[in-house]
């Protein structure tokens, strides 16, 4: 991979009522100053706003990984019990493997400040060469969220084939095996 271009990570916002444009998307924009935080690759964002309807946030999911080539597709919204909450069905239907410890470990520190945590649904998957992580809608809850699972994604994009994600230490450190 060119070294000038930048890695492409996927912010997808799902909202039926941000994306119709009845209140300003404050979730996207804090996956992305919180990705800014933590990384020291050069990146940028692909970023939609789009309804909560399954179909939709899956060709979503599904463009920026084959077309836009997303080393990392990290959704907000839709992870509820609400009957419109069906982020993690679409990503379930499109990805090749699922990564359970992700939602594990992302409600048990959501636990820590909200009992409603408990019905949160989020999750993570891949498809092709591309890490899908399922987050919360609040910003708050997304970055303690993102704290607690980030350590883990460089290096699971690693086994993917995908590009060399590096982290800015003193935020967050990223967990790589010690070569032999």
């Amino acid at each position: 991979m060119d070294s000038l271009r930048p890695i492409k990570i996927g912010v997808i916002t799902v909202s039926d009522r941000a994306s119709k444009g009845e209140y300003d998307d404050l979730s996207g924009p804090s996956i992305i100053e919180t990705l800014n935080d933590y990384l020291t690759t050069n990146w940028e964002p692909i970023y939609q706003v789009i309804p909560d309807e399954q179909k939709t946030i899956e060709n979503t999911i599904k463009q920026m990984a084959d077309e836009f080539s997303c080393a990392l597709i990290v959704t907000t919204g839709g992870t509820g019990p609400a009957l419109r909450d069906v982020t993690p069905e679409a990503t379930e239907s499109v990805c090749e493997k699922m990564l359970p410890g992700f939602g594990e470990l992302m409600r048990q520190v959501s636990l820590q400040y909200v009992p409603t945590a408990i019905l949160s649904r989020q999750t993570a998957g891949i498809r092709g060469k591309s890490l899908v992580i399922n987050l919360p809608g609040k910003p708050k809850s997304i970055r303690e969220c993102l704290d607690a699972v980030f350590p883990a994604v460089p290096y699971c994009i690693d086994l993917i084939n995908g590009p060399y994600l590096e982290t800015d230490e003193q935020v967050i450190k990223a967990f790589r095996p010690k070569p032999k």
